[in-house]
This record gives C-alpha cells, sequence and structure tokens, in this order.
C-alpha cells in the first residue's frame, strides 16, 4: 500500500522449526484461492462488515494472505480495513511470522499498555485467528486430546492456551448445508493493556481441511461482555476429509501403563514396569519407567515428541541392575559402554529407527531406515516398518481394537537386534502388546498389564 497506510506491524520473532513432512491442508494457499468473511463485534462494531481475502504471494511453506474491506459493500459505517498476513507451514504446525495493516477504528480498546506505537489489533478476521497463537496458530499433528501453549501480540504479551476438542458440523453462509470442522477452544490471557479486558476471554475457531477457518467466535472478558464473530462467507475452496484424529501414543500428564515382559530364553520370569507421563509441554513429553517386580531393577526416562513427521524419541537415560544376562546388541561401531540395553518395554518399542508412528498413522503406510542419520549412528539398525490393518487384541488390561506395526530389524552381528516386531497401539491408550521375534531364535512379548 501507499501513503504509509499499513503503519500496524508485526514485531520481529527468530522462530526456529523443521520441516513439516508434508503441506497443509488447514489453510490451503494455492495462488487463486479465495475466501469472504464477515466479521462483526457486538459492542465496537454491531455493523457486518466483509473483508476479502487473496493470497499475495506463496513459495513453499511460506505464504502471504492479503485482505480488504473495499468493493464489498459494506456499510459507510463499517470499518475499513486492509492489510497483510505471513505464515509459514512448521513440523509443529502453522505459525504466523508477520503482519502489516492500517489501525484498528478509534472506538476499539487499545490493546497496549500506551497508545503511541501500538501494533496489536483484533479488527480483522485475520487479526481475530492469530490473537494470543502467533506460534502455533494451529498445532499439528491435530490429534484427539490434543492440547498446546502460544504466544501471541506484538511483543509477544498475549498468551493461550489451546485445546482440540473434535469434529462437529457447523454450517456458515459458505457451507449452508452444513460441512464438517475441527474445534479449538483457546484460553486468551491478555495483562496491562488499556483496554483491559478486552483482549483476554475465550476464543473458538471451526477448521475445515482444504479451506481454512470457516467460523470464529471470541467470548471476551469485561462487564459489557462483548462477544466478536466471524463466519465464512464466500469461498472457491472445496472441503476435505480432515486426516484421522486417533491419538495411538497419547501424550497425557500423569497418565500411567504397566507392562509385562517375558522372553522365551533369557527373560523367563516376567519383568514388570510402569511407565508414566510427568511432563508435557507443547507435544513433547517425559516419560519415567520404574522396576515393580521381577528380575531387572531400573529407573529410565525417555523423552517423546509427536510433530508432523510422526511420533519419535529424542531422549533415553536408564540405569538398571539385573540377574539375567541379555544378549548384547550393537552396533559394532559404538563403543560398549554407550551401546543400547533392552531394560523396559519401551526399550523394544523404540529399538531400531524413528518414527515409531507418523503423525497420522493409517493403515498402508511404510517408513525405512536411513543411512546415515541420528538413528544409524546409536543403533546401527537397517531396515523398514509397516502398517498392516488393524486387529483386536487382548492383553491383561482389557481388549483393545488396535493399529499393527511390523518393522523388518537387522543389527550387523548382533542377532538378539535383530529380528521382526510387531507393536499394537489402541487410541486413546498406547501400546497395548509387542512380539518381538528375535534373530537368536528367541521371543520377546510385552502385554498390557493395567
Amino acid at each position: 500500500m501507499k501513503g504509509g497506510l499499513l503503519v500496524l506491524t508485526s514485531a520481529a520473532w527468530a522462530l526456529v522449526f523443521a520441516a513439516p513432512a508434508a503441506a497443509d491442508g488447514w489453510l490451503p494457499h494455492a495462488q487463486d484461492a479465495t475466501w469472504t468473511y464477515q466479521w462483526t463485534d457486538s459492542v465496537y462494531n454491531p455493523t457486518p462488515t466483509n473483508e476479502k481475502v487473496t493470497v499475495q504471494e506463496s513459495k513453499g511453506k511460506s505464504f502471504t494472505l492479503r485482505w480488504t474491506t473495499e468493493g464489498q459493500g459494506n456499510a459507510p459505517e463499517a470499518p475499513t480495513s486492509l492489510g497483510t498476513i505471513s505464515y509459514q507451514e512448521s513440523n509443529a504446525g502453522l505459525i504466523n511470522t508477520d503482519w502489516s495493516s492500517n489501525p484498528p477504528p478509534s472506538t476499539f480498546p487499545v490493546l497496549c499498555s500506551r497508545i503511541s506505537f501500538c501494533n496489536n489489533s483484533i479488527a480483522s478476521t485475520q487479526y481475530l485467528l492469530i490473537w494470543g497463537t502467533r506460534s502455533p496458530v494451529l498445532a499439528e499433528p491435530l490429534l484427539s486430546g490434543a492440547r498446546w501453549s502460544g504466544a501471541g501480540g506484538a511483543l509477544g504479551d498475549v498468551t493461550a492456551t489451546s485445546e482440540y476438542q473434535g469434529t462437529e458440523q457447523v454450517t456458515v453462509p459458505a457451507f449452508p448445508e452444513q460441512v464438517l470442522a475441527s474445534k479449538v477452544r483457546s484460553e486468551i490471557t491478555q495483562a496491562g493493556a488499556l483496554g483491559d479486558p478486552y483482549g483476554s476471554g475465550v476464543r473458538t475457531v471451526w477448521w475445515v481441511y482444504g479451506v481454512g477457518p470457516v467460523k470464529i467466535v471470541f467470548e471476551h472478558q469485561g462487564g459489557d461482555a462483548p462477544v466478536t464473530t466471524s463466519v465464512l462467507k464466500e469461498t472457491n475452496q472445496k472441503p476435505l476429509p480432515p486426516p484421522g484424529d486417533a491419538n495411538y501414543f497419547p501424550l497425557t500428564k500423569g497418565s500411567k501403563l504397566r507392562y509385562r515382559w517375558t522372553n522365551t530364553k533369557h527373560l523367563k520370569q516376567a519383568s514388570v514396569t510402569e511407565i508414566a507421563v510427568d511432563e508435557v509441554v507443547n507435544s513433547t513429553a517425559r516419560f519415567s519407567a520404574k522396576h515393580v517386580s521381577g528380575p531387572i531393577k531400573l529407573a529410565a526416562a525417555y523423552i517423546f515428541t509427536e510433530r508432523l513427521d510422526g511420533v519419535s524419541n529424542v531422549s533415553v537415560q536408564a540405569r538398571a541392575a539385573t540377574r539375567v544376562a541379555l544378549p548384547p546388541l550393537g552396533p559394532k561401531s559404538a563403543p560398549k559402554d554407550r551401546r543400547r540395553h533392552f531394560f523396559t518395554p519401551f526399550d523394544l518399542m523404540l529399538f531400531g529407527y524413528n518414527p515409531i508412528l507418523p503423525a497420522y498413522p493409517a493403515v498402508g503406510n511404510e517408513w525405512a531406515s536411513k543411512a546415515p542419520s541420528r538413528d544409524y549412528s546409536v543403533f546401527g539398525v537397517t531396515g523398514s516398518t509397516k502398517i498392516t490393518g488393524t486387529q483386536q487384541v487382548k492383553v491383561p488390561a482389557g481388549t483393545f481394537r488396535a493399529l499393527v506395526v511390523r518393522s523388518k530389524l537387522t543389527q550387523a552381528g548382533f542377532p538378539f537386534g535383530s529380528g521382526t516386531r510387531t507393536s499394537y497401539f489402541a487410541p486413546g491408550k498406547g501400546l497395548v502388546k509387542l512380539v518381538f521375534r528375535h534373530g537368536d531364535g528367541s521371543t520377546s512379548t510385552v502385554d498390557l498389564v493395567r
């Protein structure tokens, strides 16, 4: 824009994320994509205001959208809004990297500690979407039970806690016969602004895969209880079925799993281990493992992350005292005191290479080890994994309909680290059974006890 109109801008943020595994369908950005939103504020803008959004630029995983109220048939009293907003698809989800627009109407609350140089606004659909949740705007993978924290505002002084609440059918002008949407609820907090408490409240966004947000409702705090609402009026984007949201490796703080592990040759007396989720921060979790009974006394800690490249183990710390002599593991390239051991069921589960599961696991998914890689230097394992189907699995903890994940593993020179591993993952529970047929002729079996 010319003439200094675009004066509301974002502050510079340093954001570092790994590249996502696949293109993000939650906010498509083909060059010809268009959306028209209509928004109101029950107190500060009761006049329905139409904004047209188009794609200004798209380069790989980064793209910029432009919006305008000009030429959209708005009433004279409707606010004028012109701006651009930039997004990036990352391994952790959709993030906002920049924005620029004209200032909000002077009648709106000031969302900064001072009036001058205030670069905060909620007076447009795009600003409403990123308020308190710039990083990320939408976390991925979007799975059942997902919760995450975010920040926003020009100075990062607006915080939010978000949760995915599942899917539901919604009706908006663009889709009058209902459309399946994924619902995300955010509790947003801003303190110290002149316009407090307008910047705080509860915002709900309904996302349609292949389209983007179709409805946003922000219930602000304050005595006059304003509500800002935006609905999708028109678009040339077509709804797509969303990825499956079943969570086969839930990261739920406080959850506990108890496993029994036996081996036909080397561990005939069961080793029983309890594994608990101690901490969870933005889809990264710390699991602890402790000895319950059996010949392996242990204490271990595991860090797992859940991103668009799948569920991956990034750290293991373990110590154990055992009365059984399990066969050694490799690789030969690693000093003996740095080689992995099988102490817990999780050691058997994560052995070989990442990911343990893809972000949105489905029957037919396949992946393989990579050399060179961090995992290959740690494990020295080659092999491949495939999700072969689903199966009813009965274990002491109950009966589960589980995803069947089969891996073929070869650790050169170490038969105990080679063989075929079949893992069974149940939605909302995680690993419920594992059978590892080792190259030395023995079989390890892990069952979820409770």
